[in-house]
């Protein structure tokens, strides 16, 4: 009777092949490109297109909090989660809310290329860019889901690598892309061509087609989604007028108070009216949707099992710890957050072009970030991750005293001071020098970024109850990001009313007690060997 033979170990190009070359994968190595193309057009390609515009760099920077849906997108995720929308819903739940974000999201970059900023129009600019970070958080917010729920647990760790490897390169072409192609149509610092810019970012909207064709012809929707509780076609649809009512009422309140608070040309002061606008602002949104449900508007146990079920299963779980949980979720990465808002404001400051930023910043830095995560993962196999996170911590806000360095370097002088006269073979070594500073803080800037957020990352994901996974890893990493982004929309005016060393020693500072966080949590929360689950 003869006996199957035993199989022969796989090699290692065919353990590679079978976790990256299969269709799940792919289509999320793609749908991480498509997630990765809008924040840069928010962030650093917009702020170099205002700078170039004209527009002073309070104003700038201020644009930033137009990703603040990226903060907030736990407030409406479980409506992702649990609303169907007609006839896209022809697709699939996830597929027709990845299409109906993507169209938006387009949509958003196009009625930006159309706007002129230097003209009455920067109005119209601000409310593109909300709408590109709101629907750019939706798609994140589909797009974690589906990853979740189109595989089993054992591939999860190839479909997150194969996401970021697309995310990051769909920041290289929306970052550096964006920048090369600006200075290709004509727009430089001391020449602003708005055709230049409209034309890119009319180039950017039809690179994500790339999204739209993958949610189309590559993804199938999974077998498996997270459990929806059944509603009627009237309770989603008070659900959703709840939550716009809500958002309606922040927004009211806001402008409401950006004519009673008074104006301050003193930066600290003025951060912290516009703290208390924000915050007042807020609290105002919530109360409005805690008083419709009171009153009827939508049923309590709908809005409960929507809202607040997974915000009490967290508290469940930790007890009186969770508040310095969610205190380090949403302090670690201010350091490193709040100065990357205006490191490409300081750059351009230094006198580097475009081009030049585009080299170092969005083609070395991504790849520095990339490598960054590789080596937090592995940082984070050998001494545990909440360690890793320690050294994570440590050098977010070590690193940003290297642009302190960058400042001071001998070509800051020249900058600084126009009647210097040096000989030109010293002049070239100071512009040697200069792009060797450069370089050397981008690259260890992001390898440090990039190693914090690999293994942050690990460490939401072993939060997050199994229960409610979409919305509360929804809610971690908006938490992440809120209190980093609020600061940074007033990065532009601390500068303005300091200088920029003072700026980054504020952030090099600012990172220190998130060490003490990190190390408490690791005292009392030491479940799993290392991470509480």
């Amino acid at each position: 009777m003869s006996s199957t033979p035993p199989s022969a170990p796989l090699t290692g190009f065919e353990v590679f092949k079978q976790a990256y070359f299969n269709r799940p994968a792919i289509a999320m190595l793609l749908l991480g490109f498509s997630a990765g193309v809008p924040i840069l057009l928010i962030f650093s390609s917009l702020g170099l297109w205002l700078r170039e515009a004209g527009i002073d760099r309070a104003t700038v920077t201020m644009f930033s909090w137009a990703a603040l849906g990226y903060s907030f997108k736990f407030i409406w995720s479980p409506l992702v989660d649990v609303l169907p929308l007609p006839v896209l819903d022809k697709l699939g739940h996830r597929r027709s809310w990845l299409l109906l974000s993507q169209i938006f999201i387009i949509t958003a970059i196009i009625i930006m290329a159309m706007t002129d900023p230097t003209g009455a129009t920067l109005k119209i600019m601000a409310m593109g860019a909300v709408l590109l970070g709101f629907s750019a958080a939706t798609q994140d917010i589909v797009i974690d889901a589906y990853r979740i729920e189109s595989a089993p647990s054992e591939m999860q760790t190839a479909l997150s690598a194969s996401y970021v490897g697309g995310y990051r390169v769909g920041m290289i072409v929306s970052g550096a892309g964006a920048l090369y192609l600006a200075d290709f149509f004509g727009s430089t610092e001391s020449v602003y061509n708005y055709v230049a810019w409209q034309k890119t970012y009319l180039i950017m909207a039809c690179v994500m087609g790339v999204g739209v064709l993958t949610t189309l012809f590559v993804l199938r929707e999974p077998v498996k989604q997270s459990p929806k509780q059944p509603q009627s076609t009237a309770d989603y649809a008070r659900l959703v007028a709840v939550f716009a009512l809500s958002v309606v009422s922040f927004v009211m309140i806001y402008r409401m108070m950006g004519g009673v608070l008074p104006d301050s040309k003193d930066a600290l002061l003025g951060f912290l009216l516009g703290a208390v606008r924000f915050l007042l602002s807020g609290v105002a949104m919530f109360v409005v949707g805690y008083l419709l449900v009171q009153i009827g508007v939508v049923k309590k146990d709908v809005a409960v099992k929507t809202w607040i079920a997974p915000i009490t299963d967290f508290f469940y779980r930790y007890g009186n710890q969770a508040l310095m949980l969610l205190l380090l979720i949403g302090l670690y990465r201010i350091s490193d957050i709040v100065a990357g808002n205006i490191s490409n404001l300081f750059y351009q400051d230094l006198g580097f072009s475009k081009t030049q930023i585009a080299n170092a910043v969005k083609v070395v830095g991504v790849i520095a970030s990339i490598g960054g995560g590789f080596v937090g993962g592995w940082i984070a196999q050998k001494i545990g991750v909440m360690r890793a996170m320690m050294v994570g911590a440590l050098l977010a806000c070590i690193t940003n005293l290297m642009f302190i360095g960058l400042f001071y370097t001998p070509s800051g002088v020249v900058l600084v001071n126009e009647q210097l006269s040096l000989a030109n073979h010293v002049w070239t070594l100071h512009m040697e020098l200069r792009n060797v500073a450069m370089y050397s803080a981008v690259i260890v800037d992001n390898l440090a970024a990039g190693l914090a957020s690999a293994v942050f990352i690990a460490f939401l994901s072993a939060l997050t109850s199994i229960r409610f996974t979409a919305v509360q890893y929804a809610l971690f990493s908006s938490l992440m990001t809120l209190s980093p982004k609020i600061l940074g929309g007033y990065s532009g005016a601390i500068v303005d009313a300091t200088s920029y060393p003072v700026f980054f020693m504020i952030t090099f500072i600012i990172g220190i007690p998130v060490l003490y966080l990190v190390y408490w949590v690791h005292k009392k929360i030491p479940l799993n060997g290392d991470v509480a689950q």
